[in-house]
Order: C-alpha cells, then sequence, then structure tokens
C-alpha cells in the first residue's frame, strides 16, 4: 500500500469509529451503538494497514493501543484495538461501562514504514516515528509532537527514553523508522 493511492472516506471513518464504540460496547454486553453498514464503504476498510485507537476521557488519555503492521483488514484491526485500548492499557486501569459515556474514540490509521538515514527526514507533526534497538522498540504517532509542543530532539529522546527504554539517547543508534497517519475522531465526525 502506497500512501499515495490510500484514501478513506466520510462513511470508512465512520464506519470504523462505529466498529471501535461496537467493540468496547460489547464488552459489557451493551448493544447502543449500530452496528457499521459497510455497503457505503470503500474498499479501504479491508486494506492491511496498521492502526491505534486512542481513549479520551474528558480531554485526557484513557488508553491507547494499536499496531504499526496488520495482517488483518483494516475494520478487524480497529475491532481489536478498540478492545486493548479499554482493557490491556497497562498505563491505566480498564475502562468500565459507566465511563463509555464520557469516552471519545480517535483512530490513526498508518501507512506503511519508512527507514530513514537521517533526522533531517523527520517532519514533526507529519511523521511518527519507530524506533527499534535489539528487542526494545517505541512509538509515537504524529499528532504526540503537536499535542506536547516538543522539538525534534525531545521527540526522539521521550520516544527513546520512556517507550523503547533505551535511554534518552539511545535513538542515536537505533533503527528509525518514520510514517505518516490519517487521524479522525468522533468529537469531529460526529
Amino acid at each position: 500500500m502506497n500512501t499515495g493511492d490510500f484514501n478513506l472516506t466520510l462513511e470508512d471513518k465512520k464506519a470504523l469509529l462505529a466498529e471501535a464504540r461496537c467493540a468496547i460496547e460489547q464488552l459489557f454486553g451493551l448493544n447502543i451503538t449500530p452496528r457499521p453498514d459497510l455497503s457505503a464503504c470503500s474498499e479501504a476498510i479491508y486494506a492491511h494497514c496498521g492502526a491505534f485507537v486512542t481513549l479520551n476521557k474528558y480531554g485526557q488519555l484513557r488508553g491507547c493501543i494499536g499496531q504499526m503492521i496488520s495482517d488483518r483488514p483494516l475494520i478487524e484491526t480497529v475491532h481489536n484495538m478498540a478492545i486493548s485500548a479499554a482493557r490491556h492499557d497497562y498505563r491505566f486501569p480498564p475502562v468500565t461501562a459507566s465511563e463509555l459515556s464520557d469516552i471519545s474514540i480517535e483512530i490513526s490509521v498508518l501507512s506503511p514504514l519508512k527507514r530513514i538515514r537521517d533526522i533531517s527526514e523527520i517532519e514533526l507533526g507529519k511523521h511518527g516515528i519507530y524506533l527499534v534497538k535489539g528487542v526494545r522498540s517505541g512509538v509515537f504517532l504524529p499528532q504526540v509532537a503537536t499535542e506536547t509542543g516538543w522539538d525534534l530532539e525531545n521527540f526522539l529522546g521521550h520516544c527513546a527514553r520512556d517507550k523503547a527504554g533505551i535511554g534518552w539517547d539511545g535513538w542515536k543508534d537505533a533503527d528509525i523508522f518514520i510514517f505518516t497517519a490519517t487521524v479522525f475522531s468522533e468529537d469531529e465526525i460526529a
């Protein structure tokens, strides 16, 4: 999949958000959100690409889990990542049924990874980073740089130390990959 020929329609985005919400509701035996009608969607929802599902509560992070790549259709990846974000983000206790109405879902659909040789290739706010050093790895989505206001050194340093666990300067001898993301949320697509 080339980033140039991958595009999600508004109907695709609505269906993916509905699928994520349905997946979380099903954890509690609820059927509040109707299952998405996929007949109006493009083939993009069946593409095999990485995706992250982010849960926010009152504008604060409540859970975020994703896959950099996937061998499953996007709609399935989103379903599975929504459940994981609600239940398995080690930074937070599992989401409860009473929180559902306060949680907003955001989805980031990822382009293929591109290995870079020089950090000058990273465009803050446009590119996410995936650092790999040995068995350790860490990822920041593109929006992290924008949300935090970090410069490039802080973006790399925080990812290396806080996500990959390889120390602040660990990025200097790690493999660095960049990617872009199509990001959309329930708040913007109401």
